[in-house]
């Protein structure tokens, strides 16, 4: 049987990107957790361009970049499909694939890493984003269709870690059902996929983990 490898953290929704593709197609692998602020020789060595998690290894040989990776597991491994077969569907699941990477991504860790006027700019930005994608999934169950695809599969980061930074950092992003119904149905649709469920991280432990890295710890008095 083939020897399939993840290099990954546990924590990142780009490493769970990888898992669930496997879990989905029914591949067995080896999950190797990365400690990000010592990365190991396998690490630096199987992606030394970008130096980052997650990294696929199959048979020895590597594969980078979460999306490029979700790619490789559909069209290496049987089951269920990842990407549709028709042209134009396949283009329009890459181009939100794509969408959430370049634009919704981004502009929520910027978010996270700016304060003031700037930050409300920058939560605006991501509501904007949000009122895309929620307006794409007026008439769809999810992006790939009637089932996961490539897009939902990328999509895991607005379906979790965004309502988790939204709480670890006590902001107000409005990604509520009120606000966004579809996006809002699909987060709960995505979510409770007992695939999806048996993947990702829970709540709570990326609730404490995050708390832990962006939160600086109260500071004690002196004797």
């Amino acid at each position: 049987m083939a020897e399939v490898k993840v290099l990954g953290a546990w924590a990142s929704p780009f490493s769970a990107r990888v898992e669930l593709a496997l879990k989905l197609k029914g591949v067995e692998y080896e999950f190797i957790q990365e400690d990000l602020s010592n990365k190991s020789p396998l690490l630096l060595k199987s992606n030394p361009v970008h130096k980052k998690i997650p990294v696929l290894l199959h048979n020895g040989n590597p594969i980078a970049e979460s999306l490029v990776i979700l790619e490789y597991i559909d069209e290496t491994f049987p089951g269920t499909p990842i990407l549709p077969k028709d042209p134009y569907e396949r283009a329009l699941a890459r181009f939100w694939a794509k969408f959430i990477d370049d634009k919704v991504v981004p502009a929520t860790m910027k978010v996270r890493s700016t304060k003031g006027e700037e930050q409300e700019k920058g939560k605006e930005e991501v509501r904007e984003l949000l009122k895309v994608l929620d307006n794409e999934f007026k008439n769809k169950k999810f992006l790939g269709g009637e089932t996961i695809g490539l897009a939902d599969i990328a999509g895991n980061f607005v379906a979790l870690w965004v309502g988790v930074l939204e709480e670890v950092l006590e902001l107000e992003l409005g990604v509520k059902e009120e606000n966004f119904p579809h996006l809002y149905r699909w987060k709960q649709d995505f979510l409770n996929c007992d695939i999806v469920k048996e993947t990702l991280p829970s709540r709570d432990k990326l609730v404490a983990y995050f708390s832990k890295r962006f939160k600086p710890a109260p500071a004690t008095a002196s004797q």
